[in-house]
């Protein structure tokens, strides 16, 4: 049987920890907290998009694996222009 995550249910525990935790996904934690905001942005839920940009904050500043160093000015480029998003929703008159 094969999870959603595409890791095989049956297969032996010392085998999927051999994988690592991230083994099987496709997607950062923070980039699917990224879509879930924009989501909660397009549906006008302002106060679950401000929660999940905390979230987003937070997840981005744990300390990063070698393979997301690369990605930190882009990520901070992205929350700033999520904050950004967020702001001129809340404030259409001011724009």
């Amino acid at each position: 049987m094969t999870s959603p995550e595409g890791l095989d249910r049956h297969e032996p525990e010392a085998e999927r920890r051999r994988h690592g935790p991230t083994s099987g996904y496709t997607r950062r934690l923070s980039d699917k907290i990224l879509v879930a905001f924009h989501q909660a942005c397009d549906q006008a839920d302002f106060e679950v998009a401000e929660r999940l940009l905390h979230v987003l904050e937070m997840a981005l500043n744990r300390l990063p694996s070698v393979a997301d160093k690369r990605r930190g000015r882009h990520d901070m480029e992205t929350l700033v222009a999520a904050h950004e998003r967020l702001w001129q929703l809340r404030h259409p008159d001011q724009l």
